[in-house]
């Protein structure tokens, strides 16, 4: 496995061994589920991490993107961008992208100033487009596509890559009026779980990422998974734990990573729970938390606090990373001494380390997650686990966990208001 989970202290505060049993008891039926999904190919997502004739066929679009232009706007909202913000910042810390890549940006709201911006930091550059949207009528999409596409140089199809599903729709119909190139997005595989498919893994390529250990890393997961029969692989017991946690009052689920490239990681699953389990009054409400940067905020309300929530913690080896510190120029300052010859990986190992013990100290359900590494494969290897936990949550919720009738709903409404403005 990629990454080893530590659940055994997390049974402290209102979330109980007995709770959570007694959920555990409806496993079998959960992943009973899982398997037959999986078997009959009723939910292509499980199948993505053993195929690699879909990667294979993007190399040339990929080569493409990477030698014509500089930079490569990807344009989509939820999940079709968030997966791919979330790979890519594999590649790209914010200071620049690997040699050989164009600057990959993920524009996923619609706000005007913002694309003003972006349109005066790019002038004179060769820019090329990926629009994504599964249905192809999302309308955020579409108004950022038509900001985009008079601004664009050239031969606006040979700039112009787009992604959804194979059905008349208008951003299809648009992308073969320009000659684009139109890559197919499965009508069975949602927004929020599109981050395996080309979907997440095309950004990933424009930007150096290896797309098939992405896909090796999640096979690790998923196959302990189809395996299981009584309830002992990591997904159902991550599930388990936070359906009973929600049984027993907690209200919040935090996920708290020690490392950077985690950051889009956090906001990737923060749509994947809420939107996947807040339905029928149930669900818990997911919050990014980042360590050690709100050990400074959010921890206050955590210790402090209600006594509501659910934490996971990520952390990867840091012990010894880094220059030592030299304490010199704070002139051998006694009150320092416990920072002397250390390192910044050792500051944040101790940190991570310190806040997790805190926080089972406190009577607050915690889980550690603690990976080998952040690379392509353990990247995967999250993405998959976090999906499968969310699905079998959603069984053992008695919900679905692959629609969203609060969100359309807003969607009709703001249809609404735009037809009734003068």
């Amino acid at each position: 496995m990629p990454f080893k989970h530590n659940h055994q202290q997390v049974f402290t505060g209102p979330l109980t061994r007995d709770a959570y049993d007694a959920t555990l008891r409806d496993a079998p039926r959960a992943l009973d589920w899982l398997r037959q999904a999986y078997e009959t190919g009723s939910l292509p997502l499980l199948r993505l991490p053993e195929r690699k004739d879909d990667l294979d066929a993007l190399k040339p679009v990929v080569e493409r993107l990477r030698r014509d232009f500089d930079h490569v706007l990807v344009l989509g909202t939820g999940g079709s961008s968030l997966g791919g913000k979330t790979l890519v910042a594999l590649a790209d810390r914010g200071f620049g992208p690997k040699k050989g890549a164009p600057k990959l940006h993920f524009l996923d709201n619609i706000d005007p100033v913002t694309y003003a911006d972006f349109f005066q930091a790019t002038e004179g550059s060769r820019v090329g487009i990926v629009a994504i949207s599964k249905s192809g009528s999302t309308a955020e999409t579409l108004s950022q596509l038509l900001t985009v596409l008079p601004r664009l140089k050239g031969d606006a199809g040979r700039n112009l890559v787009i992604i959804t599903e194979p059905t008349a729709n208008p951003l299809r119909q648009l992308g073969e009026r320009l000659g684009a190139d139109i890559l197919e997005h499965d009508p069975k595989v949602g927004g929020r779980y599109s981050v395996l498919s080309i979907v997440g893994l095309l950004p990933a390529m424009i930007a150096g990422l290896d797309a098939h250990a992405v896909r090796a890393g999640a096979w690790e997961v998923l196959k302990p998974a189809l395996a299981d029969r009584e309830g002992t692989s990591d997904a159902i017991i991550g599930a388990a734990l936070n359906v009973a946690a929600e049984k027993a009052g907690i209200t919040t689920t935090v996920m708290m990573p020690y490392v950077d490239r985690l950051a889009e990681f956090g906001l990737w699953f923060r749509q994947l729970w809420a939107e996947s389990l807040g339905k029928e009054g149930k669900g818990t409400t997911p919050v990014r938390a980042m360590g050690t940067v709100d050990q400074h905020s959010q921890v206050q309300l955590y210790l402090a606090g209600p006594a509501d929530k659910f934490f996971t913690v990520i952390t990867e080896p840091s012990r010894g990373v880094g220059d030592k510190l030299n304490l010199a120029a704070f002139g051998g300052d006694e009150r320092l001494k416990y920072l002397d010859s250390r390192s910044m990986g050792d500051l944040l190992d101790a940190e991570a380390r310190a806040t997790y013990e805190t926080l089972l100290a406190n009577n607050r359900p915690s889980r550690l997650i603690a990976a080998e590494t952040i690379d392509e494969r353990v990247m995967g290897g999250l993405l998959m686990h976090f999906m499968l936990e969310t699905m079998l949550a959603a069984q053992l919720m008695k919900i679905d966990a692959f629609d969203q009738p609060a969100v359309e709903e807003g969607k009709v409404l703001a249809r609404k208001y735009l037809g009734e403005m003068a």
